[in-house]
């Protein structure tokens, strides 16, 4: 059957008008890979990581907003924003099953175009990282040739983290927690604040926002974990424990990445109850 939108209402020409293509830009956008080789897989390693810098846009913003929205004591909206957060790091976790459908062979033949760039140099992905609170300052070196990202990480290390501002929202519940005497570092565990956490969790019910707070940073940071795991099995199944194009130890650095933790105050309380 042959059916023509246009007789249900569906607008058809777009001569002067706004078109999906024209509102996405989808010209930019889809025209944004450039292949350096004749390899057939080497299209499927750009859009993977492309698309992942997408996603770490969106997870930017929502974490942000989250921040901004905790800081003001503004909690219930925060918790629909970072929930996003965790939804976005699935859909990151689900992109290495198609990355892992190249197989060693098929990346040996366009790994020499890669020259040294590498996912280690991700501006956004090491964002996330200051935004969250893990803050290494020795990070930002890969960013040096680019004063202007080099000097947002350094803008982001100098303001309270999402974390820092989750304590606040401790200390105004009557916690004491202290701040943290230097935001450039990581979060390192605070036994005042595993305490504070561990009260929370012991009665729920008395502090439901706070409790929910924390489960929802928990969720960030599960799929977070679930996303470097999958991270360092991607690699060692497509180079092993060849050395990465960015100059790492590759598999053997990413797994010194795996025992990272975002939020130790929050895991260690488990212990605890």
């Amino acid at each position: 059957m042959s059916i023509d939108p246009a007789q249900e209402g569906a607008r058809m020409s777009f001569d002067g008008r706004m078109s999906y293509g024209d509102y996405l830009g989808l010209d930019r956008l889809l025209t944004a890979q450039h292949p350096l080789s004749d390899a057939h897989d080497e299209m499927l390693f750009i859009i993977q990581h492309q698309t992942s810098e997408l996603w770490m846009k969106l997870a930017l913003l929502e974490m942000g907003a989250a921040r901004e929205r905790i800081a003001e004591g503004d909690l219930r909206p925060a918790f629909k924003m970072l929930t996003r957060v965790a939804r976005i790091m699935e859909q990151l976790n689900s992109a290495w099953d198609v990355l892992r459908t190249m197989t060693p062979s098929e990346y040996s033949t366009f790994r020499p175009a890669l020259a040294e760039s590498s996912g280690f140099q991700s501006h956004q992905y090491r964002m996330i990282e200051f935004v969250a609170g893990n803050r290494n300052m020795a990070m930002i070196a890969p960013h040096a040739h680019r004063p202007d990202l080099a000097d947002a990480l350094r803008a982001e290390a100098a303001r309270p983290s999402l974390y820092d501002e989750v304590l606040g929202r401790l200390r105004a519940a009557g916690f004491d927690v202290a701040a943290r005497p230097a935001l450039d570092a990581p979060h390192a565990p605070d036994a005042a604040a595993r305490a504070a956490w561990a009260e929370v969790y012991r009665d729920p019910g008395r502090y439901w926002e706070l409790y929910e707070l924390a489960e929802k940073l928990v969720d960030f940071e599960d799929y977070f974990r679930r996303w470097r795991f999958n991270h360092v099995t991607t690699v060692e199944r497509i180079i092993g424990f060849k050395r990465g194009s960015g100059g790492t130890s590759g598999v053997t650095y990413l797994r010194r990445m795996l025992d990272v933790v975002l939020f130790p105050d929050l895991w260690e309380l488990r212990t605890a109850l």
